[in-house]
């Protein structure tokens, strides 16, 4: 998985240097051939799985397949658009696509939900595998993934807003759960319907949401800045975590998370510009593994 984001990024920037001066180019076609060096095809063990977690130590100890829905889909699509070592498309349907948090077709707070678990899970599940991968026309049998992810996102800030458990400060300009630094127990998932909810909000979480609710997401920026900023806002940006039910002093987590920070500026730049999914979306191998995998595309 840590290997998969890597590469989404590294193709991303492949695209950007591709046409540049003689450096550039010379970038470029390294990262052409690390790509062309990661065996997506050996992380199945010789099944109809993907599977997380090896190490030189200790192998495939864990045997954990990556099965979703959840941060993993840039996994199998960059599997399925390897050059050298691609996966079958009987990978990801018989692993990815069979898992009892794949399908889902509920509704909450009257906003339907296609894919995923209860509530849609933390956000970083809408972000992660779409700092590249553009859910602008992305589709498939089961989805439109562009109205997957702002259902998710509509329904987290619904559920701040109907705050059943009365935390403090939840709202419409204050709400957003994922994984993230926890003032209370360290770091942790936090999404609703869930005991890890526990009055946390991560300012990364509704940020990194503005390609799909840049009205919404506003909202929660402007409070965050100018109506908390002296506590939430530092050197580098929003900080980690924000619990506004605990004591003053106790509240903020002053860390910043590269896994969080990241999200936030790619993800401001796709609403700006669109630029890194432009990018990575260019990549031809990448139309081609989409294929393999019958997802249809604007591109």
């Amino acid at each position: 998985m840590e290997t998969a984001f890597l590469t989404q990024g590294l193709l991303t920037a492949r695209q950007y240097f591709i046409a540049g001066n003689e450096n550039e180019k010379s970038l470029a076609n390294r990262i052409t051939s690390l790509w062309g060096t990661i065996e997506w095809s050996w992380y199945t063990q010789g099944t109809d799985s993907l599977y997380w977690h090896w190490s030189k130590n200790y192998g495939f100890k864990m045997n954990h397949r990556i099965k979703g829905f959840d941060e993993t889909l840039i996994t199998y699509i960059l599997a399925a658009s390897s050059p050298t070592f691609p996966i079958e498309r009987s990978v990801y349907q018989n692993c990815y696509t069979n898992s009892s948090y794949y399908y889902n077709g509920k509704s909450y707070y009257g906003i339907k939900l296609d894919l995923g678990m209860e509530y849609g899970g933390p956000l970083f599940f809408t972000h992660y595998s779409f700092l590249g991968l553009n859910p602008n026309g992305l589709t498939d049998k089961n989805t439109n993934y562009f109205e997957r992810n702002r259902a998710h996102v509509l329904i987290h800030r619904a559920y701040a807003i109907d705050n059943t458990k009365k935390h403090a400060g939840y709202g419409a300009n204050c709400w957003g759960f994922t994984s993230s630094d926890d003032p209370i127990v360290g770091y942790t998932s936090h999404h609703p319907g869930t005991n890890d909810e526990n009055g946390t909000v991560s300012p990364t979480a509704a940020v990194s949401s503005i390609v799909y609710t840049p009205n919404e997401s506003m909202d929660v920026i402007r409070h965050f800045y100018f109506d908390k900023g002296k506590q939430l806002f530092g050197k580098y940006g929003f900080y980690d975590a924000y619990n506004p039910g605990l004591v003053e002093g106790q509240q903020v987590v002053r860390s910043y998370l590269a896994i969080d920070q990241g999200p936030i500026a790619v993800m401001i730049e796709n609403y700006r510009s669109g630029l890194l999914w432009k990018l990575f979306m260019s990549n031809a191998e990448i139309r081609n593994g989409l294929k393999i995998l019958e997802f249809n595309t604007n591109e």
